[in-house]
């Protein structure tokens, strides 16, 4: 591994949460409430925020660029959240939710110059990325840079993860895994429990079918664990994940990246104390070891 994809992995760690607030937030929920979506289930405003840079965005657009939900599931959401609110106002709204958010979890500290600077060098490494064949890091660039500087900083953060989702998604196909069995294959290696994934409205009976799968590949045992092979093709997965993430960040380099991280920590912190992410997710953080 380079030490462009070791810092591309660190920094993953840092600004991901900083991004999945819009995800989790009352004050997100309560803005998709007000558009008149159903906030009983997280998923309506997911699809919805998550998907508005790719404007109205159908089901075979919004299943590729997802990658691991169900087409079902999928269909069930998109195209019938913008039924609800055209994209543009779904836009305008994540932007107030997040600003509500940091406004209060931070207070007057968002207002800060230590704010202004991690704003600039994260939009600096945004702007940088290599948009090729990748949708959603290209969609949210597209976007009209916001005025305030913590709208800055997240947006920039969005950019960049959806920058390394997308080669993340390139680096499951390249180890020939489908949706379903690229969530199994991580539960696999005790990333979290395979109740967690759920959500990704997969069946019991598919879930069961791609196991076959890959324990047909030898990469999952009879008890439904990783095998060693499954662990190493796991580890690829993440190393090209990690490698493809990395050119923004070779370009920015440790010393700027090491200020980027050091700046945003105050949003990162607050995000955790107020305990506004779940305590395990399917989101990778601290669960897969970086590949040696």
């Amino acid at each position: 591994m380079s030490a462009s994809s070791r810092l591309a992995r660190r920094m993953w760690h840092q600004l991901e949460p900083v991004h999945a607030v819009l995800y989790f937030s009352p004050q997100a929920f309560g803005e998709a409430s007000a558009l008149g979506y159903d906030v009983e289930s997280r998923w309506p405003s997911y699809f919805a925020y998550r998907t508005a840079p790719l404007g109205r965005a159908g089901t075979r657009l919004a299943t590729a660029a997802y990658y691991s939900f169900s087409p079902r599931m999928m269909a069930e959401h998109v195209p019938a959240v913008w039924e609800v609110a055209a994209p543009e106002a779904v836009l305008r709204a994540r932007l107030e939710a997040v600003d509500r958010t940091y406004r209060d979890l931070l207070g007057d500290r968002v207002a800060g110059s230590d704010v202004a600077e991690a704003a600039e060098l994260a939009r600096r490494t945004a702007e940088s990325v290599p948009v090729e064949g990748r949708p959603l890091a290209a969609a949210n660039l597209d976007l009209p840079w916001p005025q305030e500087p913590h709208l800055v900083l997240w947006q920039a953060a969005t950019v960049l993860r959806e920058h390394r989702g997308d080669g993340h998604l390139a680096a499951l196909q390249a180890a020939e895994l489908d949706g379903c069995e690229s969530l199994v294959s991580f539960a696999a290696i005790g990333a979290a429990p395979v109740e967690n994934f759920a959500g990704r409205g997969w069946s019991e009976q598919e879930w069961d079918e791609a196991r076959d799968r890959l324990a047909a590949r030898g990469l999952v045992g009879a008890d439904g664990q990783a095998t060693e092979r499954g662990r190493a093709l796991r580890d690829q997965v993440e190393r090209m994940t990690d490698d493809l993430a990395a050119e923004p960040w070779r370009q920015v380099g440790e010393e700027r990246a090491g200020r980027l991280a050091q700046l945003a920590s105050p949003f990162l912190g607050a995000v955790f104390e107020a305990g506004l992410l779940p305590m395990t997710s399917t989101l990778g953080i601290a669960t897969v070891k970086a590949p040696d």
